[in-house]
């Protein structure tokens, strides 16, 4: 990868949580198991979707 002393900015990761946006790295033990269950959505999968059963 090159260069090892390449300094990098933190990405802070943020998610909906009761109505609204809030870092991940303040939630809780469960609220961070609850995120990391979850499954993402694409919405042109679903547009694409012809009824068959996958």
């Amino acid at each position: 990868m090159g260069n090892q002393n390449t300094k990098r900015t933190r990405c802070e990761i943020y998610s909906r949580v009761v109505g609204y946006l809030r870092p991940i790295n303040q939630w809780n033990e469960g609220k961070r198991a609850e995120f990391d269950d979850r499954q993402t959505y694409d919405k042109q999968l679903a547009a694409d979707y012809d009824g068959r059963d996958f």
